[in-house]
């Protein structure tokens, strides 16, 4: 059954284009119609963010410069409180498709200007984002162009860039193709900063080094004449194939999975004539008959951060970190036990900001469901509710907002509520009695973050809850 009231599609758009459908952010965005709530959603750029600092100035920096740990800790805060959360998701996105890992780009500058690079380009138009990731710092050392010069053309980018950023493997392009963009790439550096051994330069910037460029003359995919990196990338974005490409990759990510060929086609078309421009597109998915068919709602498995993320956000805690953060003249991530514990959960649960598996990204679909992983989205309650030994949320009491009714079938309520969780009717008798178990029927200041732990490790362990 498609989904019918504007409060259920208004959920249904958060959990896939925001960072969850919580009760007040549901409320906000569908004050005026749910039209409404797409154009809040989509113009990110008119909602101030609850602070503006960034993390590079707030650090003091010692010699070992700014760990990539950091930066992914200051990513983890932006994705908890952030009032643009369209843009936080489509930065998600952006990481995972040019997937560059800390693992090697051991330099936290060089990782958190990636991060804001796309988050800055995140929903621009796909030649402004290319064009900007290409002459990234931490992917151009990642992918090894700083050893790509004339005379000796290193294909590693050149190969990336069509199989994994804009065609796909192996589609309409040659081994050819791959040695003649290798060489129109020639010469494409980071320069600056501090070079340490084999450790990319610290703080490092884009360089065009002309001397070690070819400028020969080359054929790529079917163009001839002395090609540089700049016309590989018109040449990619002119494809329709990058298109089909990209609407595909993102349809999967944010409707469901395995669309037609001329589901795509209709929309990479529409894509293609507004000049690939990814807000247009986004907009366009937001409404069409499709994204709220039976079909695509709840079909799309949760990753990590679609897990963890939510229920921080649904509980409130964003408002409570904004503030904390513009109280700190530092950035101080062990002051703040949300961030602390959400980052170790999504790592936990397979996916570590800043280091994603390989140069394909993280895996999706059911792979992100195993017993492995199940154990810490269960767990995951346990460190919400401050039961469990390690970093957790101690500081943090769901006694208040159970205060409407405080009864175990309330206590149940209000939790399905503020999780957005899909639990069946014939399924609540076993959290009212996991509820009613725990209180011993009377909730108190003492045990409601034992009672709220009991519940919400029930729901987090439900097959509907891990899908968004």
């Amino acid at each position: 059954m498609a989904l019918r009231t504007e409060r259920q599609k208004g959920a249904h758009l958060l959990r896939r284009f925001g960072l969850g459908a919580s009760e007040a952010e549901l409320d906000y965005y569908l004050e005026g119609g749910f039209d409404n709530a797409i154009e809040r959603l989509l113009n990110y750029e008119d909602v101030a963010e609850p602070y503006d600092y960034d993390l590079i100035d707030m650090m003091a920096l010692d010699m070992r410069g700014l760990v990539p740990q950091i930066a992914s800790a200051w990513w983890t805060l932006k994705l908890i409180t952030t009032r643009r959360p369209l843009q936080e998701k489509m930065t998600l996105f952006w990481h995972n498709h040019f997937a560059t890992s800390a693992e090697k780009v051991s330099d936290g500058t060089l990782m958190h200007n990636q991060i804001e690079l796309l988050r800055s380009k995140a929903t621009s138009d796909f030649h402004t984002i290319l064009e900007g990731i290409s002459k990234d710092p931490a992917m151009l050392y990642w992918l090894d162009n700083q050893y790509n010069v004339k005379g000796k053309p290193n294909e590693n980018f050149a190969r990336e860039v069509m199989e994994l950023f804009t065609l796909g493997e192996g589609q309409g392009y040659t081994e050819q193709d791959v040695k003649e963009g290798a060489r129109a790439f020639t010469g494409w550096t980071v320069a600056g900063g501090r070079p340490v051994a084999d450790l990319p330069p610290r703080g490092g910037v884009f360089a065009f080094r002309e001397p070690l460029h070819d400028e020969g003359e080359k054929t790529f995919l079917g163009r001839t004449g002395s090609l540089t990196g700049d016309d590989v990338i018109d040449i990619l974005c002119q494809r329709p194939r990058c298109s089909d490409f990209l609407v595909h990759k993102m349809w999967e990510w944010f409707v469901f999975p395995n669309p037609s060929d001329a589901l795509v086609g209709r929309f990479s078309e529409s894509f293609r004539k507004s000049g690939m421009s990814v807000k247009t597109l986004l907009g366009e998915i937001m409404r069409s008959e499709e994204f709220y068919s039976p079909q695509a709602e709840r079909s799309v498995y949760k990753n990590p951060v679609d897990f963890v993320i939510p229920t921080l956000r649904q509980l409130g805690l964003g408002p409570i970190l904004a503030d904390r953060i513009k109280e700190d003249a530092d950035f101080n991530p062990r002051r703040m036990g949300p961030l602390v514990a959400g980052n170790l959960a999504m790592k936990q649960m397979g996916m570590q900001l800043l280091y994603p598996p390989d140069v394909s990204g993280w895996p999706r679909g059911q792979k992100w469901v195993s017993s492995a992983t199940m154990v810490a989205r269960i767990g995951w309650a346990d460190k919400l509710f401050g039961v469990s030994a390690g970093p957790g949320l101690t500081e943090f009491s769901p006694y208040q907002i159970f205060q409407k009714d405080p009864s175990p079938h309330g206590i149940v309520t209000k939790l399905v509520s503020v999780f957005d969780a899909p639990i069946a009717p014939a399924k609540i008798g076993e959290l009212v009695s996991a509820a009613a178990t725990t209180s011993n029927g009377r909730l108190t200041q003492d045990n409601a973050n034992k009672t709220a732990d009991a519940v919400a490790r029930l729901i987090f362990a439900s097959p509907e809850f891990q899908f968004s």
